[in-house]
């Protein structure tokens, strides 16, 4: 594995899945979020704010309440891949690696719309109007 994106629930407390050599980025789309604690781990995991973590470390959810939290993750080996993520919304995003566009609302790349839960992939830079749209910058692929 190089790059992996992906959607997961988190509903209730507990620990996460160990990835060896991985790093690892996560974004709570919707529900209260939670928190991530681990050896040297204290992370608030809040919506709409990404949080990057060493998949390799054991860490557990804490604080969900019982309520459940949707999140987008992002893991890339840790020494062939690197990545960025961070919320866009009306904004131009430079070229540089791969450029993974997820939409959160409906969004427009370059004038192409992009609905909701929909991911475009380019090499070049963009211009986002609407969203928001989670914008993952992938170096080494």
């Amino acid at each position: 594995m190089l790059a992996r994106l992906s959607r997961a629930t988190v509903a209730k407390d507990g620990p996460f899945s160990l990835f060896s050599d991985v790093d690892r980025n996560l974004t709570v789309l919707t529900g209260p979020g939670f928190r991530l604690t681990g050896p040297g781990i204290d992370l608030a995991c809040l919506p709409l704010q990404p949080v990057a973590f060493p998949g390799d470390v054991t860490v557990v959810a804490t604080g969900t309440g019982g309520t459940a939290s949707t999140d987008f993750n992002v893991m890339t080996a840790r020494d062939l891949v690197t990545a960025e993520v961070a919320v866009a919304r009306d904004t131009a995003l430079p070229a540089g690696g791969r450029l993974a566009l997820y939409a959160l609302g409906p969004a427009r790349i370059d004038g192409q719309d992009l609905p909701p839960d929909h991911l475009a992939l380019t090499d070049n830079a963009v211009q986002v109007d609407g969203g928001p749209v989670l914008a993952i910058r992938l170096l080494g692929l």
